[in-house]
């Protein structure tokens, strides 16, 4: 029955292969799951880590927050343009820009926002910021804290601007200007229960080479928070 034994072998085989495929689909299966399973940790567990952050955050009405004794309030009048009292009801972040006007002044940079209110025609603009540092250190506030300001595009709803002046067109600042941004930034931050990380650049927003020499030197801006943290530790001593 040489004929029959060979039939009855393939037949073994045929099972034993197949029982080798269910076992390989079942390993597979296990594998793909477990991958899918850390998958959907690791997700949720950064959407737990940035949604505890928020949270987390202590929620300040910016309408709270006093501005510091050194700041000239010089507010814009109400208008479209430049200061359309929009309401900024929450802070999550603060962004530094440069005027790209060299040796103009904090109050020059501020009554050009003012002098936006009587554009006529098809062709208008809008820009202001809340805050603009002169090159020895002045500061002039432009827009409540409460109100959105016309400065950072997309993040104008939950950021505090700051346009800071300077001497030439490579965009550095003075030392003046400098110290009193980090002061500024670092009050800020304490009030608004922010880190260091959440002082931004208009560049890291729209990729805008603003303010260009934080742009050109990255290792400067890692400097600069650097100051602001040691800043912000001295304001909670």
């Amino acid at each position: 029955m040489p004929y029959r034994d060979d039939i009855e072998e393939r037949r073994i085989r045929r099972e034993e292969n197949r029982r080798r495929r269910r076992k390989q689909e079942r390993i597979r299966r296990m594998i793909l799951g477990g991958l899918t399973a850390v998958i959907g940790i690791a997700v949720i567990a950064t959407a737990v880590l940035v949604t505890k952050r928020l949270i987390g955050r202590k929620q300040v009405d910016p309408a709270d927050v006093a501005v510091p004794e050194y700041v000239n309030v010089n507010l814009l009048t109400p208008n479209e343009y430049s200061r359309p009292q929009i309401p900024l009801e929450k802070v999550n972040g603060i962004v530094v820009h440069y005027v790209a006007n060299p040796c103009s002044t904090a109050l020059e940079n501020r009554n050009y926002f003012e002098g936006l209110k009587d554009q006529t025609g098809s062709k208008t603009t809008s820009v202001s910021s809340h805050f603009v540092i002169g090159l020895e250190g002045e500061v002039v506030q432009c827009v409540p804290l409460n109100e959105v300001a016309y400065a950072s595009n997309n993040r104008n709803s939950d950021t505090i601007s700051i346009e800071c002046c300077h001497p030439d067109e490579t965009g550095k600042f003075y030392d003046s200007t400098y110290q009193t941004l980090v002061n500024l930034c670092a009050y800020l931050c304490v009030e608004f229960d922010l880190k260091p990380d959440d002082v931004i650049r208009h560049y890291d927003v729209t990729g805008k080479i603003c303010p260009k020499y934080f742009v050109d030197y990255p290792e400067k801006w890692e400097d600069f928070h650097k100051d602001v943290k040691k800043a912000i530790k001295i304001l909670k001593k």
